[in-house]
């Protein structure tokens, strides 16, 4: 996995992140998500707290928390699974807001800058890139519900880091390649850098999880896939010996 292409793309998309051009897109995605889930959580919260004791009650711990004195301990682990179910779900949104409306002006802005001969090839499509959302966000969610017991012997802490490196790589990569990519090249550098865009997703998806720093981290990974690949691609088409 070469570290330095890695740490060369986060850096460069931490310089773009406070452009000026970058700002809004940096914001709304965040806010958006934020506000459409806490309309949802008020609007929903029985439903969603029957959900988050169905799946109490499926591994066994409702029934130990009904019995928990004092009631307020009770509380604060109710509201702990609440709050692991309202933050991966704005991240998602976030993420998703971020890849289907925010992605083709962060690839203008990079593309036009850095990689101006690029030529596009266009080998993504919508229906594509509606399709490896949907996969993505499946597989997503499937971590998520399938490791909920592994938080009981402390190992689910690992979990949002397994799930938000696979999301991001799985999703952004698609989008920072399918302007410019043909379907050819997509699919090669896919296959050729696969570890790189692990690595990357699992350090875009750390930072989802440092303070401040996470409102940026819907941007920040987009501009990051998207230095990545360019360059990749770019080195690509290099004629040997150049």
């Amino acid at each position: 996995m070469p570290v330095k292409q890695i740490l060369d793309a986060v850096t460069r998309a931490l310089r773009d992140l406070f452009q000026f051009q970058v700002l809004w897109i940096v914001i709304w995605p965040m806010l958006a998500a934020m506000l459409l889930w806490l309309v949802l959580g008020a609007a929903f919260w029985d439903t969603f707290s029957g959900w988050i004791a169905g799946g109490l009650n499926a591994i066994g711990v409702q029934h130990w928390l009904e019995g928990l004195e004092p009631r307020w301990i009770a509380n604060a682990i109710q509201a702990v699974a609440h709050m692991i179910l309202f933050v991966p779900m704005v991240l998602l949104t976030a993420l998703l807001l971020t890849a289907f409306f925010a992605m083709p002006a962060l690839i203008r802005l990079v593309a036009e800058r850095e990689y101006p001969q690029l030529k596009r090839e266009s080998g993504g499509s919508v229906s594509g890139n509606l399709l490896n959302a949907a996969l993505a966000i499946v597989i997503f969610i499937a971590i998520w519900l399938l490791t909920l017991p592994l938080w009981m012997i402390g190992i689910g802490v690992v979990i949002p880091f397994i799930a938000a490196t696979y999301l991001n790589q799985r999703l952004f990569r698609y989008d920072a390649l399918s302007e410019h990519a043909s379907a050819a090249e997509m699919k090669r550098l896919f296959t050729q850098y696969q570890s790189s865009w692990w690595g990357l997703g699992l350090l875009t998806g750390l930072l989802q999880f440092v303070p401040l720093l996470n409102l940026f981290a819907p941007v920040l990974t987009g501009l990051a896939f998207i230095h990545f690949g360019l360059a990749r691609l770019a080195d690509m088409r290099q004629p040997p010996g150049r």
